[in-house]
């Protein structure tokens, strides 16, 4: 299957969970793909699979000769599958993201955002119904406080380095990113992973002792 296409990501979102995908990347001895709690969704039952495309974004003290620029040329460049990843580097002076970003890149095949930092319009986002996760929400704009300074870069997002191009997977239990060189393996072992799940989960509930279950099967 071609792991740029939608039925690749569809599969993923339909069939793995964060969680799932944490635990074999933690067999893998990839300890640190998990970002931060506070990145959460924007509104109950988001979901986001897809390729990270980067920004990262600075405060500033003064309105940019060019206000945005950076920011709407990632924008103009999306295709289909991507998800705009960003971090503010720890600023909460401003929203980041909004109704109108969103509207944008869902119309060029983007799959959703996971913003390192604030987004406002939720009332907008949440009845479109596009996938968004963020640290919080403001009111105030971007425009003077915050602005991209580089596009497609690896980012410190949640406190995972997350490089463009990366795969990236967010839920309820929040998001993890997937690095390139290991991501056909960590799909595969995660596949099979929650079919061993699903035969324990049976066993689990017909009052197995779960130590024994644990010593079997080494899933828990």
């Amino acid at each position: 299957m071609d792991p740029r296409s939608s039925e690749y990501y569809e599969l993923i979102g339909s069939k793995l969970y964060t969680s799932v995908v944490a635990d074999v990347m933690d067999d893998l001895g990839r300890w640190h793909q998990v970002m931060r709690y506070e990145i959460r969704p924007l509104y109950e039952g988001a979901q986001v699979v897809g390729r990270a495309a980067t920004m990262l974004a600075c405060e500033v003290y003064e309105l940019p000769e060019r206000p945005f620029e950076l920011e709407l040329e990632l924008l103009d460049s999306l295709v289909p599958g991507e998800v705009v990843v960003c971090t503010t580097q720890g600023s909460t002076i401003a929203a980041m993201w909004g109704e109108l970003l969103s509207t944008h890149t869902r119309a060029l095949g983007g799959r959703g955002a996971i913003i390192d930092g604030l987004t406002r319009d939720a009332w907008g986002i949440e009845a479109m119904r596009f996938p968004v996760f963020a640290s919080g929400t403001s009111p105030a704009d971007s425009k003077g406080r915050l602005d991209v300074t580089a596009l497609r870069v690896p980012i410190r997002v949640g406190g995972v380095v997350v490089s463009d191009g990366d795969l990236v997977v967010g839920d309820v239990d929040g998001c993890l990113a997937v690095p390139r060189a290991i991501e056909a393996d960590v799909v595969e072992r995660a596949l099979a992973k929650v079919s061993g799940e699903n035969v324990v989960r049976d066993v689990l509930a017909a009052g197995a002792s779960i130590r024994q279950v644990f010593k079997e099967h080494g899933i828990l």
